[in-house]
């Protein structure tokens, strides 16, 4: 794509760009985005340093995936031109989230049965359940990063998006 956009939105997907890829990422996200335009990073994170991912969750669920720290993901965004112009950090949300999904699956349990086998279902409740955990006791966050290539492309406050 040659395009150049006014609003970037990436939900759910940056913690799939796996570590090497995130200069490429972000250098695209900056030759797409307009000169005013506004980009939102929405990705699950680390509030701690950099480590190696979850080896269950890499051997089970997402291979190659990754949550990275806020500190590895800054350098990147400011080599390729972007300004984080607000960076908002979520703590306990995405444990409701998780816990409200394993209540769900669950609650379907026969039916995932049909389609699956037993160790499937023990797994991702597993993994539901271990994740919503990280969330509410661990180190796992999700970060929200507006980013922009000028810094007056957005208001100085967050009363504009309410």
């Amino acid at each position: 794509m040659n395009e150049k956009f006014d609003r970037i939105v990436s939900v759910g997907m940056f913690e799939h760009v796996g570590k090497k890829f995130y200069k490429t990422y972000f250098n695209r996200v900056s030759q797409m985005l307009k000169k005013d335009g506004v980009a939102l990073i929405h990705t699950i994170g680390s509030n701690l340093p950099p480590r190696d991912p979850q080896p269950w969750i890499t051997k089970y669920i997402f291979p190659g995936g990754y949550t990275p720290s806020l500190s590895e993901i800054t350098r990147p965004i400011e080599d390729s031109g972007l300004i984080a112009t607000d960076i908002e950090i979520l703590r306990m949300h995405y444990a409701h989230t998780l816990r409200n999904w394993k209540e769900r699956f669950l609650s379907k349990k026969d039916q995932v049965l049909e389609m699956f086998d037993e160790k499937f279902l023990r797994m991702w409740e597993f993994y539901l359940t271990s994740c919503e955990m990280a969330f509410k006791w661990g180190d796992q966050v999700v970060f929200q990063l507006q980013l922009t290539k000028d810094i007056r492309s957005v208001p100085n406050t967050r009363d504009y998006i309410y």
